[in-house]
């Protein structure tokens, strides 16, 4: 978690010279548009075996000493690595559908967009990054069925950081170039800067791994296929459920590649850049942690042969309690997580913006979409908790199930977007959007999993009101509201910095503003948790998963 926290911070400030150097309508290609066909081929090529694989449970070893022991132990390693074969699958699927994707994007790009410097060669730059990551799948999914999430977590933080700087660079030489074509590799440089990203996340696991990593996997179970029928039936259908739910993450691109113009698209990049960072930094690394802990916890409980099995209620008791506390842990976490962006994100984001964004993206839709996105967070927040229980849980009705359901979703989001931008809320629009789809998404994700537990005869563990802040964390927070407001009022800080620029913020007005805040902010969080400490005392077995 540390290491996350340090690669995300140094990345967010290097990011910050990113936006300075690059203009917005390189950034918008960059963070938009090239995003969108690098996520379409990594998502739809490697979201379903990852799923699948972290639901394999590893086999129990046959009694030692006997020849059917040792048949028995053979069996089980070749069954293993067949499972685990399934890790290629996404390198076979990756390379036609990059092809055809970047085929089809180049084709549909505006013609402004196309006419940008070196295009085209920082297109086939996303691709050869995309497939460089797309080799690191099977000694990505060996150390997250191991538990050695470590391993995972040094390699993004080593390519992030790798990614950033080699961007940064290639801009800050672009930039002191003095002749005409100065200015001219910005795509190139945050092609340049992926590609670095993928081939750093390879080198880690190669490291860490060997040479096992790379060929020890490849072997036929006793059935003589190379693959796992039923993992690879499971990631197929998870694979085409990620092909509705990949439009839903990426439905704001979709549109603002087609209805936004490239220098608004820049803006919106930023201003999600901006707005994720709590989630990228707080909601993520808990939610990638439970999702695990759920997958190994609730491993026998969601087994086929255990799975309708009533005598088995009081074996599975102790895991879907330890789940079940889990889940309320972290909801109630992001919750009041999200009450605090709220109410002190909506006071001081006029004052925040005028500090932080560049002077040329003031002028994009930047601003406008940060102060939505405050109201964004608690919704995002919610959904990935719930989310990250059900992908841990499902059964592959439940995913067809879910996926008939995504496609509600998704008309949902089109037609909220649509109406909005009719309504002249611009850029905005899709935020508002998300909004809606997440919440339709929140009440499908609470009501999967309270049939869940009602199922395996457990439904009193999952009490909403377990997850509900105190009422006394409610009223600080809204007396701190007030008191920031009536003193925005009587000092007019936000004022000051418009006027100033960034050297107001020295200004003693601002710095009092400020000081209020903070002080605020931090009485309600040690009250929230002196009353909650005794529920958030995390499971034993949590602790234990995040250990390894």
């Amino acid at each position: 978690m540390g290491l996350q926290l340090f690669t995300r911070l140094f990345t967010f400030i290097l990011n910050q010279a990113l936006s300075r150097l690059a203009s917005p309508i390189a950034y918008g290609i960059a963070a938009i548009q090239f995003e969108l066909m690098l996520s379409t081929i990594l998502f739809l090529s490697r979201e379903g075996v990852r799923g699948a694989l972290l639901r394999v449970k590893p086999g129990q070893d046959a009694p030692m000493g006997s020849k059917q022991g040792s048949k028995n132990r053979e069996t089980e390693k070749q069954s293993g690595n067949a499972a685990m074969n399934v890790g290629f699958v996404p390198i076979l699927i990756g390379v036609p559908l990059a092809i055809g994707t970047s085929l089809l994007y180049v084709s549909t790009a505006s013609a402004e967009t196309r006419i940008q410097p070196h295009f085209y060669s920082a297109v086939a730059v996303y691709v050869l990054a995309a497939l460089m990551e797309l080799l690191s799948e099977p000694m990505h999914n060996m150390a997250m069925s191991s538990l050695q999430t470590f391993i995972r977590v040094r390699a993004e933080g080593v390519g992030i950081t790798a990614k950033t700087l080699a961007t940064f660079l290639v801009l800050v030489y672009d930039a002191s170039r003095s002749n005409k074509d100065g200015g001219d590799l910005a795509l190139l440089a945050f092609a340049f800067g992926q590609l670095m990203y993928g081939s750093s996340v390879f080198l880690v696991y190669v490291r860490a791994f060997g040479r096992a990593g790379l060929l020890t996997s490849i072997a036929k179970n006793s059935s003589g296929t190379y693959f796992d029928r039923d993992v690879l039936s499971l990631s197929m259908t998870m694979t085409s459920q990620s092909l509705v739910k990949h439009f839903l993450t990426e439905g704001d691109k979709f549109i603002l590649s087609w209805f936004s113009p490239l220098q608004d698209q820049g803006g919106y990049a930023l201003a999600v850049n901006y707005g994720s960072l709590i989630a990228r930094i707080v909601f993520q690394p808990i939610e990638e942690t439970l999702r695990l802990y759920f997958s190994k916890t609730l491993a026998e409980v969601t087994s086929p042969s255990n799975a309708s099995a009533p005598t088995n209620h009081s074996r599975h008791l102790p895991a879907l309690r330890d789940a079940a506390n889990a889940l309320l842990t972290l909801l109630q976490m992001q919750i009041v997580g999200s009450l605090f962006v709220v109410i002190f994100g909506s006071n001081y984001i006029t004052l925040v913006l005028n500090i932080l964004l560049p002077p040329q993206y003031l002028k994009t839709s930047a601003p406008r979409v940060l102060e939505a996105w405050i109201w964004y967070i608690p919704v995002l927040a919610v959904n990935g908790g719930l989310e990250a229980f059900i992908a841990s849980v499902a059964q592959t009705k439940d995913v067809n199930n879910q996926s008939r359901w995504m496609v509600l979703f998704t008309l949902v989001y089109t037609s909220s977007a649509v109406t909005l931008y009719r309504f002249n809320f611009g850029d905005v629009a899709l935020v508002y959007a998300n909004i809606i789809n997440l919440s339709a998404r929140i009440f499908y994700a609470w009501h999967f999993s309270r049939n869940f537990f009602a199922a395996h005869r457990a439904s009193e563990l999952l009490n909403v009101r377990n997850m509900i802040p105190p009422w006394t964390l409610a009223l600080g927070l809204s007396i701190s509201a007030l008191a920031i407001r009536l003193n925005e009022t009587r000092l007019a800080p936000t004022k000051i910095v418009q006027q100033e620029g960034r050297i107001g913020i020295l200004r003693r007005p601002v710095l009092l503003h400020i000081a209020l805040g903070g002080a605020l902010a931090v009485l309600c969080m040690a009250w929230w948790a002196w009353t909650a400490r005794r529920f958030l005392s995390v499971p034993a077995r949590w602790k234990k998963s995040k250990r390894a």
